[in-house]
């Protein structure tokens, strides 16, 4: 949980699915307004106010105090689960959305979904395989040089080469039931709407493990 924009609803029915809840730094802030005291909380704390840490115990807050990374990308490299849902790092704020983003694209070893209001995002694996209905958005945005194949899109990707500062993939959208992605190496974002999050978590779940843990 980061302490940027989310969407109280959906937020809570996560938390109840949730086996372990971690706040990066004021994120505690808004799991503590949702009646819910993190398991654990990560981040440098200069946004955690005296009154929420008194109601989280001591043992559960860890201080990082280096200033070379965001709260996010440090509960990241402390973290090993199968999947994480990240809520709060969408929205509000540009620049935390994009360093929220590149946070994504540099911890190419973690399952991670972003969930925002509209949207929900994540890294592509080496390949993916959803079930979506027609003609549902499906973007694809790259954060260094990176290609590609598909099936089941409107426009394949196959011969293209994705760059931040060339070719991108927005406002792509399924063309059959099921849409496949593969890629040749880590850094495609793969953005859809944010109703589609159970598909993608099932498709994640099934996918393959690919991308070494980055040095």
């Amino acid at each position: 949980m980061g302490g940027g924009d989310f969407d109280p609803g959906s937020t809570a029915q996560l938390l109840r699915r949730a086996g372990t809840v971690v706040a990066a730094d004021g994120g505690a802030e808004a799991l503590i307004a949702l009646g819910r005291v993190p398991d654990a909380v990560i981040g440098d704390m200069d946004s955690l106010s005296p009154a929420a840490a008194a109601r989280i115990p001591a043992d559960r807050i860890h201080h990082i105090a280096e200033q070379d990374s965001t709260d996010f990308d440090k509960c990241l490299r402390n973290i090993e689960a199968p999947l994480i849902w990240c809520a709060g790092f969408l929205g509000a704020r540009v620049d935390h959305e994009l360093a929220a983003l590149t946070v994504l694209a540099r911890r190419t070893d973690k399952r991670c979904i972003l969930i925002g209001r509209d949207d929900v995002i994540t890294l592509t694996p080496r390949r993916l395989e959803m079930e979506l209905p027609a003609a549902t958005r499906v973007s694809l945005y790259p954060m260094r040089a990176v290609t590609g194949r598909s099936t089941g899109l409107r426009w394949p990707i196959d011969g293209i080469d994705f760059r931040p500062d060339g070719r991108t993939g927005t406002s792509n959208e399924s063309s059959a039931p099921v849409v496949t992605l593969e890629t040749d190496g880590p850094g495609l974002l793969l953005i859809l709407p944010a109703m589609s999050l159970p598909p993608l978590e099932r498709a994640l779940e099934q996918a393959p493990r690919g991308w070494p843990r980055p040095a």
